[in-house]
């Protein structure tokens, strides 16, 4: 890995979408689409380079045409365990990270980060007072502070963020496009 200021993709898709019936929340359709297609389409042009997280349906996701790795920890053990996997495979020295299920994510989100990120570890962003921790642009090389994190039991993404040096970025002018997509009924409005 090398610090070229290219920026890898990680696409978090291996949860078990229990919120949604227990169905693959990024294979859902939306609007003719699985949802990671759409989630997909938007962080593309903004990286170098993509990888899914998935832990199940595995060849589904590798026909999109993008290295797939599954969590390294057990158990569905939540977005840091995919993150973990994600940062792995990343081959860039910053990674951004997106949830699939979110399909209106800012087409503007990694420059935007990246303009912030400055000498902290890892910015997020961030609409009025909430922060939106699966929507970042982090150092790659954050992965072993990670591991050791996870190893200890950590499984709060809140508090391994609160290890490190993070910087907010305010997107109050695109709310709209952190909007997630958690149950079967959300994607019939959507």
């Amino acid at each position: 890995m090398n610090a070229d200021g290219k920026v890898s993709g990680i696409v978090l898709a291996g949860g078990k979408g229990s919120r949604m019936g227990g169905v693959d929340k990024g294979l859902q359709p939306l609007r003719g689409k699985p949802m990671v297609v759409w989630a997909i389409a938007r962080l593309k042009p903004q990286v170098d380079e993509i990888v899914i997280n998935a832990n199940q349906n595995l060849e589904i996701y590798a026909a999109l045409g993008y290295r797939v790795v599954p969590d390294e920890i057990g158990g569905f053990a939540g977005p840091l365990a995919g993150l973990h996997a994600g940062l792995a495979a990343a081959t860039h020295s910053l990674s951004a990270t997106v949830p699939c299920d979110s399909p209106f994510l800012p087409a503007d989100l990694v420059l935007r980060l990246k303009g912030a990120l400055g000498e902290n570890d890892l910015a997020v962003a961030k609409t009025g007072g909430q922060a939106h921790p699966v929507f970042v642009l982090l150092r790659t090389s954050l992965r072993k502070n990670l591991e050791a994190f996870l190893k200890s039991g950590g499984r709060k993404i809140d508090a391994w963020y609160a290890s490190l040096k993070v910087v907010e970025v305010p997107f109050d002018d695109e709310e709209d496009a952190f909007r997630n997509i958690n149950t079967l009924e959300e994607l019939g409005r959507s």
